[in-house]
Order: structure tokens, then C-alpha cells, then sequence
């Protein structure tokens, strides 16, 4: 099996289990929010895709309940690893930039189980190892570096 197979094949197992949100984002809010869930609920992890994620700037993901986000996942990072479409586009620099939302101890993060959050950090190990010419070209590297910190627990966080 390729490295990216393997390294979704864990990142769907640790998120199977993650129940399918019946609303994604805080739809009462504002039209945007409203938009933005009936978008999200009108797919699933295998069939979202970088048409409906892919416009940072009307991106539905930044809305995304914490229980939406490991709901999604999977195909979160799926979409990262995909090759750039025919005019350059790709979802790495978007996710890099929901990984690192916050910081350290993020909703997100805290969603998330001690498992989990470790396959994050192996699935951004991953990127950092086999995508090193995207990130430099891109100018994500250090994207990719800030979310590895944020998901990266360390015994004084963990309060060990």
C-alpha cells in the first residue's frame, strides 16, 4: 500500500467512529452560516470535495462545529493529499490553516481523542516528509510546523 493510502486508511479508522452532526455550523446565525450547513449536510466524508471546500474565501470548514470538523476529517485530509488541480489549486494550505486554528488546546484539538489527535500529528509528519517541495514551494512550511505544534502534546500540556 502507497504511504498517503496508508496514512488515510489510520486517519479514517481513528474517525469512524465519529457520529454525522445534524447541523455542522451555527445555521441560525447569519445566511452564511445557514449556507454554509446545508452545504456541509448535503455531503459526506466520502462524497465531500474541493468544490465545495476549496474557495478560502468562502470556505465552510472555518464555521465547522468541533464535531463537524472530526466528522469531516477524514476527507479533510483526503482533499489535502489529493494532486493540484489543472490550475495549481490545492487544499493543503487550507487544512494546514484549520489545524493550526487557535493554537495549541483549540476546540478542535480538545474534540478529539489522545488517539485521535496522534494520527493528526502522524498525517502532518506524513506531509512534512513527502510533500517537503510543496510546502517550500508554496510558502507552507511553516503552515505545516505551526499545526504540528498545535497538535503536538508535550507532558506539560498534558499535565504529566
Amino acid at each position: 500500500m502507497n504511504p498517503d493510502n496508508e496514512i488515510l486508511r489510520a486517519i479514517h479508522i481513528a474517525f469512524r467512529d465519529c457520529p454525522r452532526p445534524e447541523h455542522f455550523t451555527d445555521y441560525t446565525h447569519c445566511a452564511e452560516c445557514e449556507e454554509h450547513d446545508e452545504v456541509l449536510r448535503s455531503r459526506d466524508v466520502e462524497t465531500l470535495s474541493f468544490n465545495e471546500v476549496g474557495n478560502a474565501g468562502w470556505d465552510p470548514i472555518c464555521f465547522l462545529s468541533p464535531a463537524g470538523f472530526a466528522y469531516y476529517l477524514p476527507a479533510l485530509a483526503r482533499l489535502a493529499l489529493d494532486p493540484p488541480d489543472e490550475q495549481g489549486n490545492s487544499y493543503l494550505r487550507q487544512f494546514l490553516f484549520h489545524l493550526q486554528y487557535d493554537g495549541r488546546g483549540n476546540e478542535r484539538w480538545q474534540h478529539c481523542t489522545p488517539k485521535q489527535r496522534a494520527i493528526v500529528v502522524a498525517f502532518l509528519h506524513h506531509v512534512i516528509d513527502t510533500r517537503a517541495e510543496v510546502l517550500d514551494g508554496s510558502a507552507i512550511a511553516d503552515d505545516a510546523f505551526l499545526a504540528l505544534d498545535a497538535w503536538t502534546v508535550t507532558p506539560e500540556l498534558n499535565g504529566d
